[in-house]
């Protein structure tokens, strides 16, 4: 029987490991929507649960190695896999599991959205594990994308100006031997990201919005990386990434008390 449309029997899966927000806001809720926006299969595998509504985040609950590793093992076993994000990761115990994740995958994108803090405040990683993730995650990934105060915390360097993202964007690729996407800059009323892959700076600057938006890292990150699934250069994922994020933050709403939701 004719159903009237077509069914893709198949598509590619892109893979995001991060934590669950319960707003959707974020985390692997959002990465979902947005891999399946930009037409892929999207899967998951959760490092951590979060209480939290759009104003805070309450508590954060790690979900153990030993399990973090057999969603991905049981998972890997059934599907191929074409590219990977890492968002939240929940607690320093993660990070070796996350660093085979990412070491047994060299062969597709590999995005980490470096999640240290949310926007109010709550650590959501301990900050003495941070050395410990930058060492594992070096030679491993494809592309770090730190918002400018978690490049500030890997470099241990400030940002006050676009030479400074640059200087700071410099030192984060000799510390992870991977190009480094430096978002969030605000100077002269621009938002400004700023990309470097080892051999040239690339700006991307959009008119600085004024709204509080959830997710925008995690919607940034997810959809570069299914930029770089479909097989744009990094510079173009960049620039296609950057300009449906400063869409999705002019589209975004207030649904409760605190930021708005993609």
């Amino acid at each position: 029987m004719d159903s009237g449309f077509t069914i893709s029997l198949m598509k590619n899966i892109l893979l995001s490991v991060a934590g669950f927000d319960p707003t959707s806001g974020a985390g692997v809720s959002l990465d979902l929507k947005v891999f399946e926006l930009l037409g892929f299969q999207g899967m998951a595998v959760l490092t951590s649960l979060t209480s939290q509504n759009t104003e805070c985040v309450k508590k954060v609950h790690c979900i153990p190695p030993e399990f973090l590793e057999d969603q991905y093992e049981t998972l890997k076993a059934d599907v191929s896999i074409s590219g990977i994000k890492v968002g939240m990761v929940g607690c320093g115990e993660n990070i070796p599991v996350i660093k085979e994740i990412l070491r047994n995958n060299p062969d597709v994108p590999r995005i980490v959205d470096p999640v240290f803090k949310s926007s109010s405040g709550t650590w959501l990683v301990e900050r003495e594990a941070i050395p410990d993730y930058i060492s594992d995650i070096n030679g491993n990934i494809s592309l770090l994308t730190p918002n400018m105060e978690e490049a500030s915390l890997i470099s241990g360097m400030k940002i006050r100006d676009e030479e400074d993202m640059k200087k700071v964007a410099e030192r984060i690729y000799s510390l992870i031997s991977a190009s480094c996407l430096v978002t969030g800059g605000n100077f002269q009323k621009k938002s400004i990201n700023l990309l470097y892959d080892g051999k040239a700076f690339y700006f991307f600057k959009k008119d600085k919005l004024k709204k509080k938006v959830h997710g925008t890292g995690c919607f940034l990150s997810s959809s570069l990386l299914t930029y770089l699934a479909k097989g744009s250069s990094l510079e173009k994922a960049c620039h296609l990434a950057t300009e449906l994020t400063h869409k999705a933050i002019k589209n975004a709403m207030q649904v409760g008390q605190g930021q708005h939701l993609i």
